[in-house]
């Protein structure tokens, strides 16, 4: 219990924010619709928001979006890096091109965390409640390839994490013989996928790493989720991998370009 009752317009702000990171653009109305607060107290907030640096109004008429100096209210948070940033438009494109619904994961000790998703704009995703979910390394494909394509150092270390700790592959690790074999068999396809096991199970998923460049280090994972009978194998190979790695080459970039304009700022700075 708090010694205050909560401030109003702090709680309404935040709840604006909340509502913007979820779309690309959100207009007045559309911000109305999600949060029921008045359309007055609504552009109040955003012209606040505006004038603090964390929204910037679109130029073409669009509507609203977040702006980069949200970055400033996670500083103290490690759960969800500059690639969900680099990565937002690169997710929404995918699904532009194929309807299908991008993620991107990050790691989070022991399994992969959704941290964005465009399942709310996809017109036929299988799932619509991963965000902040956490999956597994090696039963799902976002998970698996982050835990296939990191450094060998950085693997036996997430493997002897997996054998004594509580995960969401806790009922998969019974063979490390096997599950370095699927590993293996990913490396050698370039690309993870979780291919549709049960009756129940219509849905699968295809997914890649998202490297830092210079190093070897995985950043993140992205990939897609489609209904297992609606797309061929030769689709998969032919048009959703290779679209899939170009958008994690390009969030690479984003993310490099990122990281230069911080380090230029903070050599402007001091």
């Amino acid at each position: 219990m708090t010694s205050y009752r909560p401030v109003v317009s702090v709680m309404r702000s935040f709840e604006v924010l909340e509502a913007l990171n979820r779309q690309r653009y959100s207009t007045v109305d559309h911000l109305y619709r999600l949060t029921g607060l008045p359309k007055s107290t609504i552009v109040r907030l955003l012209e606040t928001l505006i004038e603090a640096g964390y929204v910037v109004r679109d130029d073409t008429g669009k509507g609203y979006q977040v702006a980069s100096q949200v970055n400033a209210l996670s500083c103290g948070f490690h759960g969800a890096p500059q690639v969900v940033e680099a990565g937002r438009a690169w997710a929404q494109e995918l699904t532009r091109m194929f309807n299908w619904p991008a993620a991107i994961a990050v790691l989070d000790r022991n399994a992969v965390q959704v941290c964005y998703t465009t399942s709310g704009e996809s017109p036929v995703a299988p799932y619509h409640a991963l965000i902040y979910k956490r999956l597994g390394l090696v039963s799902k494909a976002l998970g698996r390839a982050y835990f296939a394509f990191c450094p060998a150092g950085e693997r036996r270390l997430i493997h002897r994490l997996l054998l004594t700790t509580s995960h969401p592959d806790n009922d998969q690790m019974g063979a490390p013989d096997a599950i370095e074999q699927i590993m293996r068999a990913t490396r050698k396809q370039q690309f993870a996928e979780r291919q549709s096991c049960l009756k129940s199970d219509t849905s699968a998923s295809i997914a890649v790493p998202i490297y830092q460049q210079a190093t070897n280090r995985v950043l993140g994972t992205i990939g897609l989720t489609y209904y297992a009978s609606a797309v061929k194998r030769s689709e998969i190979m032919d048009k959703l991998v290779p679209n899939l790695m170009v958008a994690a080459e390009a969030v690479s970039d984003n993310v490099a370009r990122m990281q230069t304009a911080i380090q230029s700022a903070r050599t402007v700075v001091h």
